[in-house]
């Protein structure tokens, strides 16, 4: 498969949307035809926002409660001060369902699973070209806490195991990395756009281990970032923490592996997988306890939409 950035993962969808409305064909009795399709309509949506650059500094609110505030001479296109019109295109990924319906993930580039405490994506344009990534002037960012302590801060990556999804260390220079949550709110300085993640290391002691997971009646193949490829995701969710390790690594027919000696032994939590497939849905969970070179088969059973969703909504609480 045909290596893409993020930046044109993120394009994809747009295009997607325009084709969308452009197409004047009857819709299909059922709309949601394969796994992408499901992300798209119930997943978290993309937030828009347009100013003048001349209003900058701006200040925007998404609605989950991440705050940016874009300071005076922040934004440049090939290193001069945009000017005109500013759109931003937005999506805050806080909770597991959030990040689940979004076909993403909590993995660590090295394989090693995060906990979340939120991550966004800020795509930036002026005229309609986008700005520069590298920022001249650091944005700042507001970031709701759910939890004492502190964060540290992550951007996306694409560039593991064919187009998937994980995070690594942001370039250097970039801004803060460590963070304390004050006021109820992880605060933060950063230069860099696109995929920001308020991450941890998922905090166990305990030996690791490989867990593998065979889906024997997968309708479809395994699903990359976003279902841009493939129809089956299989997820790890911990209990009692915002880790959404995404099992992916290939490992035979019809199945996956989480990557080697990197899930705690003895850690609880569930596995889940979902399909769409030519309109029909697939759903299966299991609640575990990490074992040394565990392996599962997870046989799905079909469903329908409004109980995988509320499945994946249920997994906020779990």
């Amino acid at each position: 498969m045909k290596k893409q950035t993020l930046a044109a993962l993120f394009t994809a969808v747009t295009v997607f949307f325009a084709a969308c409305k452009k197409n004047d064909a009857p819709p299909p009795a059922n709309p949601v035809q394969d796994t992408r399709d499901l992300l798209e309509k119930i997943g978290p949506q993309v937030q828009s926002f347009s100013f003048n650059a001349n209003e900058l500094p701006k200040t925007i609110s998404l609605k989950g409660g991440v705050k940016v505030t874009f300071p005076a001479g922040s934004l440049t296109k090939n290193g001069n001060a945009v000017s005109g019109s500013v759109t931003v295109d937005a999506v805050e990924l806080l909770k597991r369902s959030d990040i689940v319906l979004f076909g993403a993930n909590t993995n660590h580039i090295s394989g090693a699973p995060l906990q979340s405490d939120g991550s966004f994506l800020l795509d930036v344009k002026a005229n309609g070209e986008k700005v520069d990534q590298q920022l001249k002037v650091p944005i700042r960012v507001e970031v709701p806490a759910k939890r004492d302590g502190g964060t540290q801060l992550w951007v996306g990556a694409d560039t593991v195991q064919g187009n998937q999804f994980a995070w690594q260390a942001p370039r250097q220079g970039a801004g803060q990395v460590d963070v304390k949550m004050e006021q109820g709110k992880f605060a933060f300085d950063f230069g860099q756009l696109g995929w920001v993640n308020c991450d941890i290391f998922w905090s166990y002691a305990n030996p690791k281990t490989t867990v593998k997971i065979s889906v024997p009646n997968n309708p479809g193949t395994m699903a990359s970032f976003r279902a841009f490829s493939g129809e089956t995701f299989v997820f790890f969710i911990a209990k009692n923490a915002n880790v959404v390790a995404q099992l992916y690594t290939p490992d035979g027919a019809n199945r996956v592996k989480s990557y080697d000696n990197m899930m705690p032994v003895g850690a609880e939590g569930r596995l889940i997988a979902f399909s769409i497939k030519d309109g029909k849905y697939y759903f299966v969970k299991k609640d575990i306890t990490i074992a040394t070179n565990m392996e599962e088969a997870l046989t799905l059973s079909e469903t329908t939409e409004s109980a995988i969703q509320a499945e994946i909504t249920a997994l906020d609480g779990f």
